[in-house]
């Protein structure tokens, strides 16, 4: 028995520690106040969503139709570095960039990412961070019959031109003399500023990782003799070549230069948009934008708290008022299940959102609800005449299988939410399957412990009172 009241006087001590570095983590709780440990604490402060900080959220389509299908997800991966570069370099907080996959189920699959940027309100400005990464692009000369078409087209439009004829644009003039190969930004390791030996004239020298290595080796290899066009954000309008050497040789190192009529500051700007990552999709288009003031963020925040606050104590009042002493004993292990929660979303960076606020004060509803189960059967067994301690046993092992599928169903319910959801959903989903398993631990271990701590026994007048129900006694 000493044992017993010694362990759960243990929980109970780790309990209120983490209840106090929680309390040590959040220096608006305790500003101007001497908080020792409080260096270390605030190093894990909660991390706010959007909605509770205030900040931009943009949303941008992929167009990744040229891509292989099998290649799309290292394609967006790609993609989602390739951003989250070019928004550190601007020194923003904490910035989310993440990927998502719309549809799929009745029309065809979009790929999204999702960019949220936490104190930031100007949507122009965030823009522009992320900016129109370029697009690279190497090129090969068409074949001897297409190159003969193109010549001719340009020649039939030139006449239709000076004779003043309506102009239509043959597609052969539209497709232009070279055509798309597989090697891309995609495969760009770094880009390098160099200067030419002799002139001084600014050269841009790309490297590529492995495969791209391959690629522009077997590009080469195939094309001596023959021109490899380089171009840049070609579908922006930039129609012409910045580069198109003739290749001597089979290159095998991976290796490439750009030269053309730039100045130094224009090749370093290239050489720095270049590394801060080339786009490895094929358009990327912004399809929506949402902003959130700061003041609007710290009113849903603090909406969000009161309500875990009115709940938490509403709850526990029902627990103590209905259950008497077991009540209380939950209550204890609801107290330590919060600080559980909280102290996980502290430690492994969860992002708090208004949607998952919801799932975690849902979540307490359901570890309320193991206990309730519990305690209902702990007081079928007192009314069968049995003592405290044997009641309490049969009461957790007729709840268990009942505890076990509701709170199984759950967690299935949480993970398809997450699996399928959008990123409000997920916030949602992640919370409230969290919450669940928790509060399994909460409900089974920590109430047990408890009340097989407490010093009463036999199936007395006061015993039955404390383990009454409401305004009856057990008979």
């Amino acid at each position: 028995m000493w044992k017993t009241r010694i362990g759960a006087l243990l929980l109970l001590v780790i309990g209120a520690g983490i209840g106090y570095f929680i309390y040590a983590s959040e220096p608006a709780l305790h500003s101007g106040k001497t908080v020792y440990g409080q260096g270390f604490a605030e190093k894990f402060p909660f991390k706010l969503g959007l909605d509770l900080s205030g900040g931009v959220q943009l949303v941008y389509q992929a167009d990744v139709s040229s891509i292989k299908p099998e290649e799309v997800k290292d394609a967006m991966a790609s993609l989602r570095d390739v951003v989250e570069r070019r928004i550190n370099l601007f020194g923003v907080s904490e910035p989310v960039v993440q990927i998502e996959e719309k549809g799929g189920i009745t029309g065809p699959v979009e790929e999204r990412l999702i960019v949220e940027l936490p104190g930031i309100t100007d949507v122009k400005k965030a823009v522009e961070m992320i900016g129109q990464t370029p697009k690279l692009e190497f090129m090969k000369e068409r074949s001897t019959a297409e190159l003969e078409k193109y010549n001719k087209a340009i020649e039939k439009f030139k006449a239709d031109q000076a004779a003043g004829k309506p102009l239509n644009i043959p597609a052969e003039l539209l497709a232009g003399p070279y055509q798309p190969t597989e090697l891309n930004g995609r495969f760009l390791e770094r880009a390098v500023l160099e200067f030419d030996q002799t002139t001084r004239a600014p050269i841009i020298s790309l490297v590529f990782n492995e495969h791209g290595s391959e690629l522009f080796a077997k590009l080469t290899k195939e094309n001596i003799g023959k021109p490899i066009a380089i171009f840049l954000d070609r579908e922006l309008g930039n129609s012409e070549p910045i580069s198109a050497p003739v290749v001597r040789e089979a290159i095998t190192g991976g290796k490439a230069q750009i030269t053309g009529k730039f100045t130094t500051i224009e090749a370093r700007t290239l050489v720095g948009r270049l590394n801060s990552g080339a786009l490895p999709v094929d358009k990327l288009e912004l399809v929506s934008t949402q902003t959130i003031s700061a003041p609007l963020g710290a009113k849903a925040l603090n909406a969000g708290i009161w309500a875990g606050v009115w709940g938490l104590l509403i709850v526990a009042g029902f627990l103590i008022v209905w259950y008497r002493l077991p009540g209380f004993v939950a209550t204890i292990a609801l107290l330590i299940y919060v600080v559980l929660m909280l102290t996980l979303f502290k430690f492994f960076h969860i992002t708090l959102t208004a949607a998952g606020i919801a799932g975690f004060i849902l979540s307490m509803g359901m570890a309320v609800d193991a206990n309730i189960l519990i305690f209902e059967r702990t007081k079928e067994e007192l009314r069968k005449g049995h003592g405290v301690h044997d009641a309490i046993i049969e009461g957790f092992a007729r709840a268990w299988t009942s505890i076990r599928d509701s709170n199984i169903s759950s967690i299935i319910t949480a993970v398809i939410l997450f699996w399928f959801g959008t990123s409000l959903i997920k916030g949602f989903a992640l919370t409230f399957g969290l919450g669940v398993v928790i509060s399994m631990f909460s409900a089974i271990t920590l109430s047990r412990a408890f009340l097989f701590a407490l010093p009463v026994k036999g199936h007395g007048t006061f015993v039955r009172f404390l383990f009454g129900s409401g305004f009856l006694r057990i008979r």
